[in-house]
């Protein structure tokens, strides 16, 4: 009864608007202050916060947001597009797969999908209709191929659900590379496609020259470089991933110094605006881990995984069943809220039935991101939306294709686990 209301009230506070930090901290206070008063309210929070954000493990959080912000105002954006075009460009929707694929390159070194969808606007979206690409079709694949920030390492997504489900961030960001692989194929081979269908909304471009591909593989090679090396320390066992996010802030602050000259106002900005998210995030999973405390004092999560594992079906039917839960979430909440407000239940469920939580952070990561662009919420759409003045109901009617591709997507990741699991069991 205790666990009901206070669930109630949180859905009822993030339904005003209320900042999913802020609701998780009150309600679980809340919960914990109805179960043994303000002295156990008083002693959860006095270690609570050390638990949760003074923790080695969450220093990779800031150093991976420093780093997508130095290379955010760098400019690379820009170039990763202009690279991809060159290359691409002369396909049959050659730039959208340019957006594609500057969206992936984008997203190893951003790991918000609203930063990564606001500055593809503003860089492959004005090319393609520039082209005469269908605007529909542009808004949507820009929209769509933001959403890779999420997957693609580094992803502070998969940090997050590494600290809350308590699994080996290293495995889930080296986890995150084939199927961040396999959904940008995806996004590709939908464009290719739909251009093949209407050959007239994604009309061929100029051929680049040798000599302009060359050039334009000089301007993002360092960068290339960078995201290896960040990647490949940790697939070798070389640094942990906090000490290869470090690693990657300062190579990118290197090339972002290296590539103009900057003012102390600007430095500042960066620095300020990683620091506000890093904390913002820091709540959110303090909020978290005071949710779960309720959570256990109440034995909800016990009385889910013995409710569940008694149920006469198949392990996979409630995988599934969980996985549809999440889709229908991404249409009314962000990716960050469903993983604090989901994982600290599902996790300890589906350990129980015997499925492995690394491959699960995956395919959670994964249907997140559908939320990023299927209505009434797809927070992607709006950003889009607000960059290029299409019109909303466009943007959506743009994803829709790629929508239907994602979901191919996760039921291929889900039929065959091998292709999330395979490097990060290679792994030193």
């Amino acid at each position: 009864m205790i666990a009901l209301v206070v669930v109630s009230l949180l859905f009822l506070l993030l339904a005003v608007g209320a900042p999913i930090g802020f609701t998780l901290t009150v309600t679980g206070a809340l919960g914990i202050f109805w179960i043994g008063g303000w002295s156990a309210v008083m002693g959860v929070l006095g270690s609570m916060p050390r638990e949760s954000a003074a923790v080695f493990e969450f220093a990779t959080i800031p150093m991976f947001l420093l780093m997508a912000e130095f290379v955010l105002r760098s400019g690379i954006a820009d170039d990763l597009f202009h690279a991809a075009a060159a290359w691409f460009g002369r396909l049959r929707g050659g730039l959208g797969i340019a957006t594609a694929l500057a969206g992936a390159g984008f997203g190893a070194i951003c790991g918000s999908s609203t930063a990564s969808a606001a500055t593809l606007s503003s860089t492959s979206l004005p090319a393609m209709i520039k082209y005469g690409y269908e605007t529909r079709m542009a808004a949507g694949v820009v929209a769509i191929s933001g959403t890779l920030a999420m997957l693609i390492p580094p992803s502070i997504a998969m940090v997050v659900y590494g600290m809350l489900a308590d699994v080996s961030i290293a495995k889930l960001l080296i986890a995150g590379v084939f199927p961040g692989l396999l959904v940008t194929l995806t996004i590709a081979l939908t464009v290719y496609f739909l251009a093949w269908k209407n050959p007239e909304h994604a009309p061929l471009v100029d051929r680049a020259s040798w000599r302009e591909r060359v050039l334009s593989l000089t301007r993002v090679g360092p960068m290339l470089v960078l995201l290896m090396a960040v990647t490949g320390v940790i697939y070798l066992g070389v640094a942990t991933p906090t000490e290869a996010s470090a690693i990657g802030a300062m190579s990118a602050a290197i090339l972002y110094f290296m590539r103009a000259r900057r003012t102390a106002r600007e430095v500042y900005n960066v620095f300020a605006r990683a620091t506000r998210t890093s904390c913002m995030l820091a709540m959110i999973l303090l909020g978290a881990h005071l949710f779960s405390t309720f959570f256990a004092l109440t034995q909800t999560t016990q009385s889910v995984i013995g409710w569940v594992g008694a149920l006469p079906v198949d392990r996979w039917i409630i995988l599934l069943i969980i996985v549809v839960i999440y889709i229908v979430l991404g249409c009314f909440l962000d990716q960050m809220a469903i993983l604090v407000l989901t994982i600290p239940i599902v996790a300890p469920l589906l350990k129980s039935l015997g499925f492995d939580l690394v491959w699960f952070g995956v395919i959670a990561v994964v249907t997140a991101e559908l939320g990023m662009v299927t209505p009434p919420f797809g927070l992607n759409v709006f950003v889009v939306s607000r960059y290029s003045g299409t019109p909303v109901s466009d943007v959506f009617r743009g994803t829709l294709p790629h929508v239907v591709a994602h979901l191919i997507a996760i039921g291929i990741l889900l039929a065959f686990p091998a292709l999330s699991l395979w490097l990060p069991n290679q792994m030193n």
